[in-house]
C-alpha cells in the first residue's frame, strides 16, 4: 500500500524546504570560513517528501560536503580515485591549494 505524499523539487540551498532536516556542520580542522554558497551546511535536498521527510541530497561542490571552506595558504584534502599498480581503482585524498585565498 502506498503512503501519502507531497513531493518538493529544490534547485539550490536558498530554496524553501532545501535545509529541511539538515544540520551545519561543525567546523573540522583548520577551515577558516563558512561556505558562502551553502552557508555551512555541506549539502541541500535536490528532493524531499514533506509527509515522509525522506530526501535525496546533493553536495555542495563549493566546499566539498564540508560546509567550510579554507582561504589562507593551506592545503585542502579532497577524497580522489588513483591506479594501482595493478591497475585496480584505489580511494586516496588529493592536497590541492585553496581557491579561495583572501
Amino acid at each position: 500500500m502506498s503512503h501519502p505524499s507531497k513531493i518538493v523539487h529544490c534547485t539550490g540551498p536558498t530554496d524553501p524546504h532545501a535545509l529541511d532536516g539538515i544540520s551545519r556542520r561543525h567546523r573540522s580542522g583548520d577551515l577558516d570560513k563558512l561556505c558562502p554558497l551553502c552557508s555551512g551546511y555541506g549539502q541541500w535536498n535536490t528532493q524531499i517528501d514533506l509527509v515522509s521527510h525522506r530526501s535525496i541530497r546533493h553536495a555542495c561542490p563549493k566546499c566539498d560536503g564540508r560546509g567550510w571552506i579554507e582561504t589562507g595558504g593551506d592545503m585542502v584534502p579532497s577524497p580522489d580515485i588513483e591506479r594501482s599498480e595493478a591497475g585496480h581503482p584505489v580511494w586516496t585524498v588529493r592536497l590541492d591549494p585553496s581557491d579561495d585565498r583572501e
